[in-house]
């Protein structure tokens, strides 16, 4: 079964009964997925700045960054994304777009030059950015021939209505919600050619799925049974990460950088469901959700299930970044990070006492995941007080099934304009990927998955200000 990937989702089915919504395999990757936001700048280069610095953004790749800059800033951006999803079920092509609007990042670097010859300039800074936006939405529509329910519970009659027979289905997913980072950093330069750096990272997370898988099937003899399930899920919680790096200037114009960001430790996760999360492990768990049943179009009978409430810790994977960076004079540069995630260590763990309630999800990770390879390449261009930038970026899906046009790539290209005190800068990310969706997730029915392809379109904008 191929599993799902989205850049503003990143999803894994169970294998439970008519269980559309995410368990908890599919929430430990979802949470540990970073969009890599930024400023304009940023962006425009496809966050290529793990050598590069003198951005606030470079503070989650490398805070030794911040120490490169000359002045204090302050930078604030706002951003809009179009996301189209198109969806092929079973030779039936649906699109869904969705445009959505966030303040991504807003931080401020302080600069204190020391006088002194080893320590010679020390920076501050502090930066929040947009983690992941989860907010999107697709659907998807289609015939698979297989009807999942086929009785009334309601049914009165001697031998029960068969309604073997299906129509159609219908799938509507809906994501809202965000991760924020709230960083705090410090950065100093030894020697004039060294620069070592450290931050602590502060997550607020907030996550609210909705998804109704709708039914329609009849008995062949007139009578119809059309069937809406509903599932959702909240989810919120905070966490911590730590980032450590260092940046050396191999010569005035080669600059070589190497840091390391820790698992985000999630330590309390509360979950309210009107499902069983534990039922997309295991079947014979009868609650999948509330569940509308049209008798002969009529609703006549609905299942409710009450709220299941879940309290967990979660570790995300941690990071290494490698970068290389060369500098142009004044005229542009080119730089690469290359970054190895280490996705089969992400944990679970049962803040109620069960010791091993996750054992499941945990071999999933260790057998299922991949650590991936990420890469990120970009280049900018000065012409007087104008700069032109450009950029690439890759990275590698997690699951060890995935195909190849489930990974992620995209490109970038910006400009700004320096007024002397404070800059403007404006850039544009499009990216895309593949995924299959599984709205049905037993493999004994062989109902098809859903095709999905996956676009998004970002305009950022920044401006920054120079002390």
């Amino acid at each position: 079964m191929r599993k799902i990937y989205t850049t503003a989702l990143f999803l894994v089915m169970g294998m439970a009964m008519n269980s559309q919504s995410l368990g908890y395999q599919d929430l430990s990757q979802l949470f540990s997925q970073d969009n890599c936001s930024g400023t304009a700048r940023f962006t425009g280069m496809s966050g290529a700045f793990g050598a590069v610095g003198g951005d606030v953004a470079t503070i989650h790749i490398n805070p030794a960054g911040i120490a490169i800059f000359n002045y204090s800033a302050f930078s604030g951006t706002f951003n809009v994304r179009n996301t189209s999803v198109n969806t092929l079920y079973k030779e039936n092509y649906k699109l869904s777009e969705n445009q959505f609007m966030n303040l991504p990042q807003a931080g401020a670097v302080l600069v204190f030059k020391t006088g002194q010859d080893d320590w010679s300039k020390i920076a501050i800074g502090a930066n929040f950015r947009t983690y992941k936006d989860f907010s999107d939405a697709f659907f998807a529509s289609g015939n698979s021939g297989i009807a999942t329910f086929r009785d009334y519970p309601e049914d009165t009659n001697n031998t029960a209505i068969d309604f073997n027979n299906t129509s159609g289905q219908r799938f509507d997913n809906n994501y809202s919600g965000e991760t924020t980072e709230m960083s705090f950093a410090i950065s100093g330069v030894y020697q004039k050619n060294l620069y070592v750096g450290a931050s602590l990272n502060f997550y607020e997370l907030n996550f609210l799925q909705e998804a109704l898988l709708s039914e329609f099937n009849h008995d062949g003899n007139g009578n119809t049974l059309d069937v809406a399930l509903f599932q959702s899920n909240t989810t919120a919680g905070t966490g911590f990460s730590a980032n450590l790096g260092f940046i050396y200037k191999v010569t005035n114009d080669f600059r070589f950088g190497l840091s390391y960001q820790t698992p985000t430790w999630y330590t309390n996760i509360i979950q309210d469901t009107n499902f069983d999360t534990r039922s997309l492990m295991d079947t014979s768990f009868p609650d999948i959700g509330e569940t509308t049943y049209f008798f002969n179009e009529e609703p006549e009978y609905i299942e409710i299930n009450d709220s299941y409430f879940t309290d967990y810790a979660l570790q995300t994977p941690s990071k290494f970044t490698v970068s290389a960076a060369y500098v142009f004079g004044k005229s542009g540069l080119l730089s690469v990070d290359y970054a190895r995630r280490y996705f089969s260590r992400i944990r679970l763990r049962s803040n109620n006492g069960f010791g091993d309630y996750f054992n499941p999800e945990n071999q999933f990770f260790q057998n299922e995941l991949r650590n991936t390879n990420n890469l990120n390449i970009g280049t900018e261009w000065r012409f007087g007080r104008v700069s032109v930038r450009g950029g690439y970026f890759y990275e590698q899906a997690a699951d060890t099934l995935a195909l190849s046009s489930d990974d992620l790539q995209g490109y970038s290209f910006g400009a700004g304009y320096d007024f002397g005190g404070f800059r403007i800068d404006v850039a544009y990310t499009n990216n895309n990927r593949t995924a299959a969706y599984n709205f049905y997730a037993q493999p004994e029915l062989e109902v098809p998955s859903a095709a999905l392809t996956l676009t998004n379109s970002i305009i950022t904008s920044s401006i920054s200000f120079y002390l």
